[in-house]
């Protein structure tokens, strides 16, 4: 039997005068994480409209071990570390996934 994928929703607040500074962080943390670690299937961050300090990532990670390996890496510790005190609020849902499709 395969491994099940690990399907989580990040629900974010940013303090509004640092959300520049925590997107950059972010971005590069993204970046890092789906070139280096081949467990990360994908990560996804969007904006709520009109509320931009409210950040939802979609983290998609081949299985747990892949989700506890990204938790230890330098990039996610930079990002962790560096944010904070910019993230006012942090919610994470375990989701179960109805359709994913992407493009290559």
């Amino acid at each position: 039997m395969s491994a099940k994928p690990i399907v989580r929703m990040a629900e974010i607040e940013i303090d509004p005068a640092q959300l520049e500074a925590y997107r950059a962080l972010l971005s590069e943390e993204i970046e890092a994480a789906v070139a280096l670690e081949d467990g990360v299937l994908s990560l996804s961050a969007v904006a709520i409209k009109d509320s931009p300090h409210k950040i939802r990532i979609l983290e998609v990670y081949a299985d747990r071990e892949a989700y506890e390996a990204h938790l230890l890496t330098p990039h996610f510790l930079k990002y962790k570390n560096g944010t904070a005190g910019m993230v006012t609020s942090l919610t994470l849902v375990d989701v179960e996934p109805i359709a994913m499709a992407a493009k290559a």
